[in-house]
């Protein structure tokens, strides 16, 4: 099974990043054949905003020259996507909605249509409900698959897990891709 995980926060090791890598144990303790989960940290990388330049419907792809090519392929490669971003104000971060704009490019040609994708959500307090909901209108736009949705909260820093709920949500999410089918 091929995986790309991305992670839409600053917060090196942070609750965000420490929900997905929790994700990769327990794929890895399930022993999945041919396992890879490829990380990106969206924040790490130059990703620019959409230009609206519409020059994707024609060219087939964005023509923007960044670092969005390699997380697109990978989306596009993959059998699971893992998408995790921090609450700010309610919502998604800003690394993530310009992620989800920048993938007009990919939706002229329904590239990640029928993509199986579990979306995360990490906050301190409150305000996943929102953020998980954004992420969801953004994969249902793209015609994506929901597995599972995945909501952690912790005021410290990488200590997310701590929350049995969480750990189990993890778990619950993993057993459901069992039978994904894979390229």
């Amino acid at each position: 099974m091929r995986i790309v995980s991305i992670i839409g926060s600053h917060r090196k090791n942070g609750n965000t990043e420490t929900i997905l890598k929790g994700f990769d144990k327990e794929f890895k303790s399930a022993e999945i054949p041919d396992y890879k989960n490829k990380f990106f940290n969206i924040s790490e990388m130059n990703i620019y905003p959409c230009r609206s330049c519409l020059k994707c419907k024609k060219k087939d792809n964005c023509v923007i020259g960044d670092d969005f090519g390699k997380v697109a392929l990978k989306m596009i490669q993959s059998d699971l996507i893992i998408l995790g971003s921090p609450v700010y104000f309610s919502d998604v971060s800003a690394q993530i909605k310009g992620l989800f704009d920048r993938t007009y490019s990919l939706w002229h040609k329904k590239m990640l249509k029928g993509k199986n994708i579990i979306l995360v959500a990490t906050c301190a307090e409150e305000g996943t409900g929102h953020t998980i909901d954004s992420m969801r209108h953004w994969a249902i736009d793209h015609e994506m698959n929901i597995i599972a949705t995945v909501e952690g909260s912790s005021e410290k820093k990488g200590k997310v897990l701590d929350n049995p709920m969480t750990l189990k949500a993890i778990q619950d999410a993993v057993r459901e891709c069992d039978g994904i089918p894979q390229k």
